[in-house]
Parts: C-alpha cells; structure tokens; sequence
C-alpha cells in the first residue's frame, strides 16, 4: 500500500513537473515570438525612417542640380590658373538676422580683402582666403556701427580682424559648388559651409585682365562666436551672402610681351 502511494505520489509530481516545463516552454515561446514581433517592427521603423530620408534626400538633390541647370554657372574651363584678388570696387559681403520677428536688418562690410589661388586643372585644389577689417562694417546708422565695434558684439579694438581660411572646395556642377574653412570672429574658430557658383568667366573690358565672379552664401550663429548680446529676441541665426568679382592683374601686360616676343 506504502509502494502504491509512493508511486502514485511520484507520478503527480512528474506530471505537475511536466506540466510546469509545458508551461514554461509555452512562455518561452510566447516571450520569443513577442521579441520577434517587437525586432521587425523596429526594423520596419528603421528602414521606413532610412526610405523617407533618401528620398528627401533625392529630391533635394534633383531640385539643386534642377536650379543648377535652370542657372548654370560659368565654364570654369575658360578661367585660367592663377592669383586672383578681390576687386575692392565690387566686394559686397553682407549679413541679415531677424530683429524681434519684425525686419531682417541688412548690414555689410566696406573692405574685403580676399584671393583666390586657383588651379584650372583640378578646381578642388584651388584655395581662398579672406580677411576683413571689423571696424569697416556698415549698418547705415553711425551710433549703431560704434555699438557693434564694442564687446557686446564684435570687440573691434581686441579682435580688428575677421579671416576665413578654405580647408575643402567642391566643385558640384556647372560652376557650382561649396567652400567649407575656418571663419574665425572674436578669437573663435568654427567650420563654415558656403555654397553659391562662378556666374562670369571673362576679362576686364579696361585693362584686359582675367576676371570672374562669385555669387554664394552661407549660415552661422553668431552666438559660437561670442557675438551673442540680445539672443534669443535678436536672432542667432545669421545668413552672410556674399557678392563679388576676383581679377588676376597682370594678365593683360603679360600677353602683351609675350606677344612682342613672338
């Protein structure tokens, strides 16, 4: 009788046992498959984000090289190499920000003095460099111009100079392109993008020197470079555009005397 109840007693636990693993494997399954679900929806999200991405992407691509051919630049091919200096008669770098939300102020700067070194066999090569006197900046208003020379803007006395110096050139299509280098205003060094093309290749109608010019601009937030007094109401976003014609001098007097040699 003791060996039966034993026996049965063992059976029991046997079954309850295996009907706990029963259990348990049946989670397991429940747990793998809800993991299952939850890793190819995630994956479904990721590649939804990825398609949404490159097809924005894609389209901005097709809209630029679509203005691009809509308004080419110029031959580039037809420039060449050389040092190239800005024509201090037509440099115009200007900049625009957002005051209260209720006018986009437009300010520039009366010297610039820039050159281009350019290489007509491989553009990307070519390198540019600008330096620009703080204190020649115009705002059209005499006590305004003094209050952007002070330390709540451009501390004109401390740091007299603006530079940019090119560390990437790309020449996109059609005389298009960007420059990305180091602008450094008030001491600080940040990486700028600009992005504009070369609208004229083609020689000084005076002195007969090559010439071209260059239509580009670009964005910064005045407050990575110190330059932050008022922010937020006075925008921190600032749009800088820049409009200006490079030549190379000598050009014309140099054929001359090659011509004569010949």
């Amino acid at each position: 009788m003791t060996a039966m109840k034993y026996l049965t007693t063992t059976t029991a636990l046997i079954a309850v046992t295996a009907l706990m693993g029963c259990s348990d494997a049946n989670q397991a399954a429940n747990d793998v498959k809800q993991s299952t679900a939850e890793a190819a929806q995630q994956t479904k999200d990721v590649v939804e984000t990825a398609t949404e991405k490159t097809k924005a992407a894609t389209e901005e691509l097709a809209s630029d090289v679509k203005s691009k051919m809509e308004d080419p630049g110029a031959d580039l091919s037809e420039l060449p190499s050389g040092t190239y200096t800005s024509d201090q008669g037509h440099a115009y770098i200007a900049f625009s920000y957002s005051h209260l939300g209720y006018s986009k102020p437009i300010l520039r700067w009366g010297e610039t003095n820039a050159t281009i070194v350019f290489d007509n066999e491989n553009p990307e090569n070519s390198t540019l460099n600008v330096t620009i006197p703080v204190s020649s900046i115009d705002s059209g208003v005499d006590k305004f111009n003094k209050h952007l020379m002070s330390p709540d803007f451009f501390e004109a006395e401390t740091y007299p100079t603006i530079t940019f110096k090119s560390t990437d050139i790309e020449q996109a299509l059609l005389g298009s392109g960007s420059v990305t280098g180091d602008l450094t205003i008030k001491g600080v060094t940040k990486p700028v993008k600009f992005t504009g093309k070369v609208t004229k290749v083609g020689k000084n109608f005076q002195s007969g020197d090559d010439i071209f010019g260059v239509s580009a601009s670009g964005y910064v937030k005045r407050s990575d470079f110190g330059v932050d007094a008022y922010t937020p109401n006075v925008g921190d976003d600032v749009e800088i555009m820049i409009e200006m014609e490079f030549g190379k001098k000598g050009t014309a007097e140099a054929k001359s005397e090659t011509d004569t040699e010949e």
